[in-house]
């Protein structure tokens, strides 16, 4: 189907999605359709004239088609450039086949400045963006505009894209003269036009840089007392892009630096102008974030900003009274020391020169909203109400806005309004050593806590958290000489730094078990303030909380809890008396110790951590009892009775309950208990210890029991709940082998889905622990998470009881690989592999090769969206020849090419047992399918090839219609996406069936 039968075909779709799209988008179409020279200016003005956009969409079509095939291939070139890719995925069919480039501007042909305006119209579009005063101002000087015309380009109905194809238009109507003086103005600025900043302007924004260059140098370090330079001790995080767009093509994501997150791949919403970072606690958001801010300020990236302003989002909470946006970003980010109208004048007028960073949205106490409509910049509106519509746009549209959260707090409402998505994703193996170095300026001091940390594989996966990552190396001296005694869970490390802390105070070397039992009263004060703010979402506390916790000054020096400079006047002294603890996971860490400890803490606050989340929380409380899905009568008493409410943590934040849920099930462990043990309330921490215990392993088995039965002649399979995860780490937590065994044994599924579940290396370090007490092989499935080369290494004391694991999408590299075949040797379970959309290259065919030269039940490989190429082909070529079992091998998307497809080609004459080959997406050509036809005419095994979207035509295919007429064995050869027309399709396909297009 050529590009004019495709526009008849699918005319009513085509207006459906312009008709209903936005009026920028139709223009945008229209520049690029005036630049090819494809209307004509009386063309041009007819389509645009009708109102209705549906009206003006036909006689679009109208034009176009009417001027044959090339007008129509551009037409739908222009169409791909302007609208998301997901909108026409099913316009464009298979059997399309587009131009490969849009035609380039001709200087020879652009005699005139008007036609050189016309060109580029495009981009000249693009460069006016946002800076039309500056070039009306010049025109308007030449006597070229009238201020009549200025004020009618300039009018608030316009867009201001749609104010610069206005200028473009009145340009062209003044004549060549005015067209050559705008020419000469855009061809003298190299990149978009800026205008040229006035006095007041210029020195605000000296004044905002150097108020965030100062604001963002330190980091606060654990002792609340000393400063650490961000400069010194900043690691890159991986930060992956989603990418929907190309996902038909099985690229679902990708990696970019901090510098290049406004690049133009993995957007999601052209319209929107808001990045949204998200990742768990302590994965580094705000410090990325903090780097953002230090690079701008020192002028070391993100310069095509004007103007950056930096909040946090859990200081919002606590403006108690209705701003302006004025006021959001004078009183309560930076203040010009004089013209404050004008510099706001210039930010209301030149939004594409601000960057808003919002650090936490998901400490906001309320869930993002888009009801109440705020478009006014001088009219006050609660806090909270203001940025969510600078977020919508309703208010200085065309800022760039960066915004970081935990997943938990992102909506589908929310989503509508982000022009694309970033997940942090911790520490590469190669930033933890990067960070310990830099934190230890001793080179052999540096290397010898590497060491001991990479040789110790759970701890190794807990340091892939930067958070995690910062207090293992500030405590490696104590985890050092406590080697033999510990266990590497995260809340041992939580401990080592309390024990920290606590040596930091009391200058002593006491035991920890001494150290701790000396400071329980200001444990249990500051863990009272803890969960008492985790149960109000409150994460800043006033002198008159601290009061109420019975946090004294003495309390405050050790350091867990650090002054907070909130928004309020500098003038205002009591305002810097507001503390927080130094990280959201140390509250959660308080929080559990108080849990823990206290024996006035009622066990209905033990339920309420650890429940379902979407319960009714009306369902919590029973006049005879607790609810029924608690495992054990908890009869109340009196007092326990009347603090139920204080108790129930109802409002608390469910990614904090999961946190400190952890930490409670870490400290109820049989060490921990025992570490504490001295303390009077051993028993109570007994008892404790027994209800979780039983919660945990009926909440899994529950949910196993939830599992439908197998459909007829299918295997039976789980995809886990969100909570499946968090109960396995808590049950990790307590290192309890026999609950472990009590919460799998019930598990009888063959097949473990857990994609998309945020699946990093301490989680894999969990799920390792529990499921190799399986007591049958199963399937586990963990595509498109955080594994990576880390979470292989946890992954490995499990891998005996899965028959197949599956990683895509994990940013596994061959060093994770090597790792995952060592132990595959020696599983007599493993039977299948799938590493799709990986970071592996040629140098892990080695192992794979071994791989299957060595195990003789291997069924499945599956290495897809890689980067092999004929080397790695080769190789893999080369055990497939001595393998005896494997029936499936996925290399598509890959590059192979001849020499390689030669190898695979060849390797069929001798494997008898191989019945699938994929190799679309190889770039292979013709005489590859020489060898591919020699290789099947003694080969009785295999069943599917499959060579789609390669550069095959008639010639290549035809070696397959002359050798499938002696095999027999062949079921289908895929052939679609190559070079062949529809007529030649039409014909080879009545020749031979089995060949599928």
């Amino acid at each position: 189907m050529n590009a004019d039968q495709l526009l008849k075909a699918q005319r009513h779709k085509l207006i459906m999605i312009l008709g209903r799209g936005s009026v920028e988008i139709f223009e945008s179409i229209l520049d690029h359709l005036l630049a090819w020279d494809l209307l004509s200016w009386e063309e041009y003005e007819h389509v645009k004239s009708p109102e209705v956009l549906s009206h003006s969409s036909r006689n679009l079509l109208d034009v176009v088609t009417l001027k044959g095939t090339r007008a129509c291939e551009l037409f739908l070139l222009a169409l791909e450039d302007t609208i998301h890719t997901s909108q026409l995925a099913d316009l464009i069919l298979s059997s399309y086949k587009p131009p490969e480039k849009s035609p380039e501007p001709s200087a020879s042909l652009a005699t005139l400045p008007s036609q050189s305006l016309q060109q580029h119209r495009p981009n000249i579009v693009r460069k006016l963006h946002g800076h039309i005063a500056a070039v009306l101002e010049i025109l308007h000087s030449y006597g070229h505009f009238s201020k009549y015309e200025c004020d009618e380009v300039q009018l608030p109905i316009y867009t201001p894209s749609q104010q610069a194809r206005k200028l473009l238009d009145l340009t062209k109507a003044k004549g060549e003269d005015t067209a050559q003086v705008l020419l000469d103005y855009i061809e003298s600025e190299p990149g978009p036009i800026k205008p040229i900043l006035g006095n007041a302007c210029l020195k605000y924004q000296e004044k905002l840089s150097s108020t965030l260059a100062a604001q963002s140098r330190f980091l606060t370090n654990y002792a609340g007392t000393e400063n650490m330079c961000l400069e010194d001790i900043y690691v890159d995080c991986l930060l992956e892009v989603s990418n929907t767009a190309a996902a038909q093509n099985g690229c679902l994501s990708f990696l970019v630096s901090l510098e290049d997150i406004f690049g133009p791949d993995g957007i999601l919403n052209k319209d929107a102008d808001t990045v949204l970072i998200t990742g768990e606690a302590g994965s580094g958001k705000s410090t990325s974030l903090q780097q953002m801010q230090q690079l701008w300020a020192t002028k070391q990236a993100f310069q095509d900003f004007t103007f950056v302003f930096a909040f946090s989002c859990r200081r919002f909470n606590f403006i108690d009274k209705p701003i302006s946006l004025q006021m959001l970003l004078f009183e309560h980010c930076c203040w010009p020391d004089d013209h404050q109208s004008e510099v706001f004048q210039y930010l209301l007028d030149h939004p594409e020169e601000v960057m808003f960073l919002f650090d936490g949205f998901d400490e906001f106490k309320f869930q993002f909203t888009d009801e109440e409509r705020h478009c006014s910049p001088s009219k006050p509106s609660s806090p909270l109400n203001l940025i969510f519509n600078l977020l919508q746009g309703n208010l200085m549209k065309n800022t760039k806005k960066v915004m970081t959260s935990r997943p938990n707090a992102v909506t589908a409402n929310l989503r509508k309004y982000l022009q694309k998505e970033i997940t942090l994703k911790g520490f590469s193996p190669e930033g933890i050593g990067k960070f310990i170095r830099k934190c230890h300026r001793n080179s052999s001091s540096a290397e010898r806590i590497l060491c001991f940390v990479e040789a110790n594989s759970a701890l190794h996966g807990l340091c892939h958290v930067p958070f995690f990552c910062w207090i293992v190396s500030k405590c490696h001296e104590q985890l050092m000489q406590n080697v033999s005694d510990f266990t590497h869970t995260m809340t041992d490390v939580y401990l080592l730094i309390l024990e920290h802390f606590l040596l930091h105070l009391t200058q002593n070397s006491r035991g920890t078990n001494e150290v701790l039992l000396s400071h329980v009263a200001t444990i249990l004060h500051l863990g009272k303030l803890a969960l008492d703010g985790l149960n109000t979402c409150c994460y800043l506390f006033s002198a008159v909380q601290l009061q109420d916790a019975e946090v004294s000054e003495e309390d405050i020096s050790l350091g867990f809890l650090v002054c907070s400079h909130s928004f309020s006047h500098a003038h205002n002294a009591v305002s810097y008396r507001n503390y927080e603890f130094f990280h959201i996971t140390v509250q959660c860490f308080f929080a559990a110790l108080y849990i823990t400890l206290n024996d006035d803490v009622a066990q209905l606050t033990l339920y309420s951590l650890f429940k379902h989340r979407q319960e009714n929380p009306s369902l919590c409380i029973m006049s005879a009892g607790c609810y029924s899905g608690w495992p054990f009568n908890c009869h109340l008493s009196h007092e326990e009775d009347k603090r139920r409410n204080e108790t129930l943590l109802q409002e608390a934040e469910t990614s904090n309950l999961q946190i400190t849920a952890s930490f409670v099930s870490g400290l109820l462990s049989s060490r921990n208990r025992d570490l504490m043990g001295k303390t009077t309330l051993f028993q109570k921490q007994s008892k404790k210890c027994r209800l979780v215990k039983k919660y945990l392993a009926k909440c899994i088995q529950k949910h196993f029991l939830s599992i439908p039965p197998a459909v007829g002649g299918e295997k039976k399979s789980m995809h886990a709940l969100p909570e499946f995860v968090w109960w396995i780490k808590c049950i990790y937590e307590m290192q309890d082998s026999d609950l472990a065994k009590e919460a799998v044994s019930k598990l009888q599924v063959n097949h473990l889905k857990l994609t998309y579940c945020g699946v990093g290396p301490v989680e894999c370090t969990a799920l390792a622990y529990a499921l190799k007490h399986l007591k049958s092989p199963v399937g586990l499935q963990l595509d498109y998470n955080s594994v990576g080369d880390l979470g292989i290494e946890q992954l490995l004391p499990c891998l005996d009881i899965c028959h197949s694991i599956y990683l895509r999408g994990n940013d596994i590299s061959d060093q994770g690989v090597s790792k995952l075949v060592e132990r595959a040797l020696d599983s007599c379970n493993l039977q299948k592999i799938a590493l799709f959309h990986n970071n592996l290259t040629d140098a892990c065919a080695q192992d794979f090769a071994k791989l299957l030269k060595h195990k003789n039940n291997f069924l499945a490989l599956r290495l897809g969206n890689n980067h092999l190429t004929a080397v790695g082909a080769e190789v893999l070529a080369e055990g497939l020849k001595q393998n005896n079992s494997i029936q499936y091998l996925g290399l598509v998307g890959n590059n192979v090419d001849s020499h390689g497809a030669k190898a695979l080609a060849l390797m069929l004459k001798k494997n008898t047992v191989l019945e699938e080959l994929c190799l679309q997406e190889n770039c292979l050509v013709d005489e590859d399918m020489l060898h591919f036809a020699e290789g099947l005419q003694n080969n009785t095994s295999l069943k599917v090839l499959k060579l789609s979207n390669n550069r095959i035509s008639r010639k290549g295919m035809e070696f397959f219609v002359n050798t499938l007429k002696h095999n027999v064995t062949i079921e289908s050869v895929w052939l679609g996406g190559n070079l062949v027309t529809a007529e030649e399709i039409e014909e080879m396909t009545r020749v031979e069936r089995r060949l599928i297009f």
